[in-house]
């Protein structure tokens, strides 16, 4: 078999924690610039993912509706995609930093979550009941994730400071470009194939079943490309990077990694009790004053919180410092200093992204259509201009993606980013004032902005605050703080936008296009430790 072929289980090493601590004789050195057409190769894989995720965005609440869903359960059936990879990421990262294969450490779980999503695309839509579907749902969120965790320390592996910028921005074209395409692909399928988009009750219609069959391919051979067409360097070779790199930053301990000491832990202990003792009291409110059931997300997340960090610091005060849940935590607890701050701006950059993904239709429909009613034409002819015009700040995120590194270039990577969350909140908030259907589409430029920015220049400055040893976990880290936003809102916007907003959608937009703004505030804050550029602007 092909993959027996390339890789075999006793091929895998996995290293402890000290791996890193080589007596090696390879001397300090740089990593070299690659070609475009290797960023290229490196950074394909993401269109496959990205059409796993677009076409789950576009068409996993009309199959869960099919097989009988009830729409006030469908939020609940989404949470499997930020809690799959608020768990996944973490984990995928700590065993990736570990891994040598004769692919490498990243390149195995590219193959194998690709393997495994494919899979799932192609049973999803052949799903008999709505349990079956839910199952492969959480069970394509977690093929994704560990297909995905790894390309965002891939390109922080691979690329120097200077060409990090770059390697981040294609994956933002190849997430564009795959959203567009994969989110028409059942319009595709019924208006140039004449496949049927209509079924019997109880039945997924053909063109989505194609639709998915098709990404399920996609997705397998655009990873296989990268997985063919890239190499990574040896654990020794990356180490010899890490010293070169740490030897050219000005504060040496920015990139410090503290120590786990054995018999320690009561920090994390301490930090566990807190926060049990919040998710219990928390909990306990809103089950006496009635709120909205939505709220337990938060409250019993506070608590798994708690209980985690109070394991963790148990084991490590037992001597078990190189136990996984103590490891993950321990991190978490003494992430890099510019980490920290990039999770502000990450908080409200995704809580604005996710409030736009919930409320557009409504905010549009009822804002610019003037109905609320899903039974109307003018209703559905609003919902279906919704869907052209994420498509349109997806075109445009795919596009302007490549301007980003230039322009980061000729000023620095902080300012081109705070500059690009400002456009996109305020053209957020712009969406109020627009009153024909086609002025939406200037809004749209603006949020594309931003959104292929917010997939490339935080994790260009993040990369290179981190420790090379632990590339994969801090990414996977790092993405709590795209899914506990999205938790949050999850949580609390249907709230906010009933009783303080007399459910007007689009105040929520609004108020997202606020959260960005304060994103992009937020960045002033941010130190970019190895940003390699001469800034234009002062003060940038």
């Amino acid at each position: 078999m092909l993959f027996a072929s390339v890789i075999k289980v006793s091929d895998i090493h996995f290293y402890p924690e000290k791996y890193q601590t080589y007596s090696m004789s390879v001397q300090q050195m740089k990593r070299p610039k690659l070609s475009f057409w290797q960023i290229w190769n490196m950074s394909f894989g993401f269109l496959g993912i990205q059409f796993g995720f677009a076409l789950q965005n576009a068409n996993v609440s009309r199959i869960f509706e099919t097989l009988g869903a009830n729409v006030d359960t469908i939020p609940i059936l989404w949470l499997a995609a930020p809690v799959t990879g608020l768990v996944i990421q973490p984990i995928v990262g700590y065993f990736s930093d570990r891994t040598w294969t004769r692919l490498g450490r990243r390149r195995p779980y590219f193959l194998w979550g690709a393997i495994f999503a494919s899979i799932a695309l192609i049973i999803m839509p052949n799903s008999p009941v709505l349990w079956v579907a839910a199952g492969m749902l959480w069970i394509l969120d977690a093929s994704i994730n560990i297909s995905m965790e790894p390309f965002r320390a891939y390109v922080g592996d691979m690329l120097p400071s200077e060409q990090r910028t770059k390697g981040f921005a294609m994956q933002s074209f190849f997430i564009g470009t795959g959203a567009v395409v994969a989110s028409a692909l059942p319009w595709i399928m019924t208006n140039l194939f004449g496949i049927a988009n209509t079924a019997p009750e109880g039945m997924i219609p053909p063109s989505v079943k194609w639709s998915f069959y098709i990404g399920g391919a996609i997705f397998f051979l655009a990873v296989l490309w990268t997985v063919m067409r890239s190499h990574e360097y040896s654990p020794e070779e990356l180490e010899a990077f890490e010293e070169y790199d740490n030897n050219q930053l000005d504060d040496k301990d920015v990139k410090r990694d503290v120590p786990i000491e054995a018999g320690e832990g009561q920090k994390k202990i301490n930090f566990g009790y807190t926060f049990l003792l919040l998710g219990i009291l928390t909990s306990a409110a809103v089950y006496v004053t009635g709120y909205d059931l939505e709220l337990y997300i938060i409250t019993v997340g506070l608590t798994v919180m708690g209980g985690i960090s109070l394991l963790a610091g148990i084991f490590q005060k037992n001597g078990k410092t190189e136990q996984g849940l103590v490891v993950v935590m321990h991190d978490f607890l003494h992430m890099p200093k510019t980490m920290i701050q990039l999770a502000v701006v990450q908080f409200f950059s995704w809580f604005a992204l996710f409030a736009m993904w919930i409320y557009t239709t409504a905010a549009v429909t009822s804002h610019i259509y003037g109905t609320s009613d899903p039974t109307t034409a003018l209703y559905n002819e609003g919902a279906d201009w919704v869907g052209i015009l994420f498509a349109v700040y997806n075109g445009f995120a795919a596009i302007i993606a490549f301007a980003l590194p230039p322009l980061a270039k000729r000023t620095s990577r902080k300012f081109v980013h705070m500059f690009a969350l400002c456009v996109g909140g305020l053209s957020l908030i712009s969406i109020y004032f627009m009153s024909h259907p086609n002025a939406l589409i200037i809004s749209m430029v603006g949020i594309g902005l931003a959104w292929a920015s917010i997939l490339a220049m935080p994790y260009a400055i993040l990369a290179g605050s981190l420790p090379a040893k632990k590339m994969g976990l801090y990414m996977g880290i790092f993405n709590f703080f795209i899914v506990i936003p999205q938790i949050i809102a999850a949580s609390m916007l249907g709230f906010i936008t009933r009783n303080w907003f007399e459910g007007e959608a689009i105040l929520s937009l609004m108020l997202g296009g606020a959260a960005m703004i304060l994103a992009a505030a937020s960045m002033f804050f941010v130190d970019d430790v190895d940003e390699v550029n001469e800034p234009i602007l002062p003060g940038s």
